[in-house]
């Protein structure tokens, strides 16, 4: 079995690395020191198993596993915060609250399945710490082969596209392998609406509403850009909106 440890702190991942020279099935392809080193290196070896902290710099354990298809087993070694050991109790594969000792660790190890895929393990994982006010500050990105991180107050619009949301901002369109209902959970309510099946819009961007039928309403932006509003997603805006 293939493993990378990713931890910011050398130490740590001396640690891991000494635990685990007791399981000489479980070779060490990788160390890595943060969350963009992390996903070149799951690229690049296509490890079984990942030691993970949550907090590094640049980006968040959370969110490297976003940027990465498909996601290795995991085990965290963190010292995170309540919510999100509720999720890892809930889905993941064990979390490691540091400092942890050797027989906690080999606990963690046995709890490993083979049989069971990684994606299935961890992807409702996500779904859960995603959801941390944490998590819904900024969308992380991969764009050809980059990392771009995108602070939510710059996100004009989001857009339904295929199994896709397309991320409208000033620089232009980007990609993310989500859902609309993500979206829509994650962001603050009082700063994006839904308004239309394929449109979640940011209210600071809207320029006017318009009537251009019976129940039918166009958002136009202070780009000048016309969006259509849907008959809830009126009622939403207005709420909102507080007109």
């Amino acid at each position: 079995m293939k493993a990378l440890i990713i931890d910011d702190e050398p130490l740590a991942r001396s640690i891991v690395k000494e635990y685990l020279s007791a399981y000489p099935a479980i070779s060490v392809v990788q160390e890595c020191g943060d969350g963009f080193e992390g996903v070149k290196a799951i690229m690049q070896h296509h490890p079984d198993l990942i030691f993970l902290d949550i907090q590094m710099p640049k980006i968040n354990g959370f969110e490297m596993l976003e940027l990465v298809d498909p996601v290795p087993a995991v085990i965290f070694t963190t010292a995170y915060d309540e919510y999100a050991i509720r999720a890892f109790e809930t889905h993941a594969v064990d979390y490691l609250l540091k400092p942890f000792s050797r027989e906690r660790f080999s606990r963690a190890i046995q709890k490993l399945q083979p049989e069971e895929g990684p994606q299935q393990q961890t992807a409702p994982l996500l779904e859960t710490a995603s959801q941390s006010p944490v998590q819904s500050q900024r969308i992380v990105v991969k764009l050809a082969g980059r990392i771009k991180i995108i602070p939510v107050q710059e996100v004009a619009y989001l857009e339904a596209a295929d199994d896709f949301v397309k991320i409208h901002t000033a620089e232009g369109a980007l990609l993310k392998n989500k859902t609309m209902s993500h979206f829509e959970q994650i962001l603050d309510p009082q700063q994006f609406v839904r308004i239309h099946r394929s449109y979640i819009l940011n209210i600071q961007q809207i320029g006017r509403l318009e009537q251009q039928e019976k129940d039918s309403y166009a958002a136009v932006l202070k780009s000048g850009l016309v969006l259509p509003v849907s008959k809830t997603g009126y009622t939403k805006l207005k709420a909102v909106l507080g007109i």
